[in-house]
């Protein structure tokens, strides 16, 4: 209360709040969008859950620091607004390519920024941490998980090897002798992972002093969830094995994976604080009690806002003019060539891509037997729930029964009149090893954007932005190629002759599409 009553006699903070609770609640309804796609994902994903608590305890730390704060006299100032301009760009480039996580962290930059910008840079200078801590609300992260799936059945299997346990693997999935296991979602760490990185760094800043420490500290916090991750699963792996699966294989696989995690993080935490430093209580000072330059506060506010709706208006203007025509897509025959169509592809494997605006499904055989499967997911007007470069596309649904990836690498491969580069994947059509009639499939994948063929996630997204600012439309597709892999040599054979013959004529019917329905 106190606090309250010294910032109410203090009419030039007076004014700098009001500016600052005025600058920010137009910033959040101008991006309300992109503010209701973070806050959903907060909502809807355990991974992210963490992100409801981000905001109260920015503002507890501010509140914590308060004397020292309201004793800086606030300035606005002109030079943030470089940055401001550098941010509304990549929100801009960000939403152009769907890219969530690009606009959402540009959305929360423009508050942090807007501070020194109401506010001055001494005051942002002094509530740095408050404000860098506001990032962690952005949803971003779960690009690791495959690598942290890999790194969890690498470990696991190597442990119940060095157990005495003989172990079949085949990608993710592996079998020991009272079963099968396979590491899924849920088996990565990456909750457990990001959630500590956040709740360390806090904890680093409250009780070290020493920036040496501060980091040592995250660098432990974030190294300790993942080894702990590890531990977890191949303990779950041991007592179903133990006990004939009568343990760890229901719900309890959760309990027990939770339990161990927070008894290890307990206990890191617990060994953190006997290095802590002595931390010095906030010191009462007087309150800064000079005026707010309403001038220059007026016009770096407006400047703000200025170059925060540029972008918008840019962005209505291409969703005003994008095209709403027809996608007509023919799988009923190949545009000419060695290839033509046959029956439904062997293997009869389906992708897991999400919401395409279209999607056609053939099969390609040529006069001496060689066969083909394609599929083509084509994507326009691409948004938060329609995209074609998405962690969420994957070649198999992460819950999907009998997934499995063996291995997955790139290849160069000859498409006339260019060589390009395709991403390579060995996939188990199968889930359990033992399975008989288990089928493998080759599968050759590569993005059509802007009129190119790539294979780079972030070169696609770059193209995808490009080719809109130039007015050219988000026109793009995915296409996946896969031989039946019982034969490798031969899939391999195949797939580089359809490559060679078959993709071009497909990219000049994709081209066509465009053509025809684009803007």
């Amino acid at each position: 209360m106190r606090a309250m009553k010294k910032l109410m006699s203090s009419p030039g903070w007076r004014h700098a709040l009001m500016a600052l609770v005025l600058m920010w609640s137009s910033l959040l309804w101008l991006h309300r969008g992109t503010l209701l796609a973070m806050t959903a994902v907060w909502d809807s994903s355990e991974t992210f859950a963490h992100a409801w608590v981000v905001p109260p305890i920015a503002l507890w730390l501010v509140w914590r620091m308060r004397d020292r704060v309201l004793a800086i006299q606030p300035r606005p100032a002109l030079g943030p607004l470089l940055l401001v301009a550098l941010v509304s760009f990549l929100w801009l480039m960000g939403e152009l390519v769907a890219v969530n996580t690009a606009t959402q962290f540009a959305l929360v930059a423009l508050l942090v920024l807007s501070v020194p910008a109401v506010l001055g840079w001494q005051l942002a200078r002094a509530l740095a941490f408050p404000l860098g801590f506001l990032f962690f609300a952005v949803p971003a992260g779960d690009f690791l998980t495959p690598t942290l799936m890999t790194w969890t059945a690498d470990i696991t299997v190597a442990a119940l090897r060095l157990s005495g346990i003989p172990v079949y693997r085949e990608g993710l999935l592996f079998v020991i002798p009272t079963g099968t296991w396979s590491v899924v979602e849920a088996c990565s760490g990456i909750r457990y992972l990001l959630a500590s990185l956040m709740v360390g760094t806090l904890y680093a800043y409250l009780n070290y002093r020493s920036m040496r420490r501060r980091l040592l500290f995250v660098l432990v916090s974030m190294l300790v969830p993942i080894a702990a991750n590890w531990l977890r699963a191949y303990m779950i792996v041991m007592l179903g094995h133990l006990s004939n699966n009568e343990i760890a294989t229901g719900a309890d696989h959760l309990v027990y994976g939770w339990a161990l995690f927070g008894v290890i993080i307990i206990l890191l935490y617990w060994i953190g604080a006997r290095w802590a430093d002595s931390v010095d209580l906030p010191v009462a000072e007087p309150v800064a009690t000079g005026p707010w330059p309403l001038g220059l506060g007026v016009l770096a506010g407006l400047a703000v806002l200025a170059l925060t709706i540029a972008p918008l208006q840019l962005m209505a203007h291409f969703e005003r003019s994008a095209s709403s025509g027809p996608i007509q897509l023919d799988a009923s025959a190949l545009p000419g060539g060695e290839w033509q169509t046959a029956a439904d592809p062997v293997p009869t494997w389906q992708p897991a891509f999400n919401n395409p605006s279209a999607s056609m499904r053939l099969a390609a055989a040529s006069a001496d037997g060689a066969a083909v499967g394609v599929y083509v997911g084509y994507y326009r007007n691409q948004n938060a729930t329609r995209k074609l470069i998405s962690s969420s596309n994957r070649l198999l649904a992460s819950d999907g029964p009998g997934s499995n990836a063996l291995t997955m690498g790139v290849r160069t491969v000859l498409a006339p009149p260019q060589t390009i580069t395709v991403r390579e994947a060995h996939l188990s059509s199968d889930g359990r090893a033992e399975a008989p009639g288990k089928r493998k499939t080759l599968v050759w994948q590569v993005y059509w954007v802007d009129g190119q063929l790539v294979s780079s996630d972030v070169k696609g997204k770059l193209l995808g932005a490009i080719g809109r600012l130039m007015g050219r439309g988000d026109d793009s597709a995915v296409i996946l190629m896969f031989a039946d892999e019982s034969d490798p040599k031969q899939a391999e054979a195949s797939l580089t002759r359809f490559a060679a013959t078959g993709l071009p004529a497909l990219v000049k019917r994709l081209e066509a599409v465009r053509a025809a329905t684009g803007p």
